[in-house]
């Protein structure tokens, strides 16, 4: 067997995990990427970008995700899926809502339910660091999920995928 070099792009964690190679990591923070981190790796890539707080349209966010996947054959290799999530929108990747803005409101856990298994196509999920740091936000609050990181900000992430070739979409 050859030697592999194991990075955090999405080729490589899929490769990896159906070679059987797991890197895994108890309950750590999601990684924190820098704007020189950020790579188009296909030839179709697509960032949503979503700063709402509406469960209906966050959930058609999902369905308009999923579309998009089922249009490509749900191949990890021909579509690049990235949720941008700041603003009031970091809510639905938080394990509790207790101590945020959001103490008082109910997400239906189906909503992460869904995201999770759209993660299994290759959908990234970029959070906001500024919206953790102006809300005051505990990052340990995050989910633990694979597929979830940090950037710098929401909206020069955006920006900045854009400038590398990432369609842009917005649902609502």
């Amino acid at each position: 067997m050859t030697e592999r070099t194991l990075s955090t792009t999405r080729r490589s964690l899929i490769v990896g995990a159906a070679g059987g190679l797991v890197a895994a990591s108890a309950n750590a923070a999601p990684q924190a990427l820098s704007m020189n981190d950020l790579k188009k790796e296909g030839d179709v890539a697509c960032l949503y970008h979503c700063d709402y707080g509406d469960n209906a349209r966050f959930a058609q966010t999902l369905n308009n995700i999923s579309n998009h996947y089922s249009a490509y054959g749900a191949d990890p290799f021909g579509l690049q899926l990235v949720i941008i999530a700041h603003s009031v929108a970091v809510k639905y990747f938080l394990s509790t809502l207790e101590g945020t803005p959001w103490k008082d409101e109910i997400i239906d856990p189906a909503l992460f339910e869904r995201v999770a298994a759209l993660a299994k196509n290759g959908l990234k999920v970029h959070l906001c660091e500024i919206t953790f740091q102006r809300l005051k936000l505990d990052k340990s609050k995050v989910k633990d999920a694979p597929f979830i990181s940090f950037v710098p900000s929401g909206v020069a992430t955006v920006a900045a995928l854009q400038s590398k070739g990432f369609a842009y979409l917005k649902v609502g």
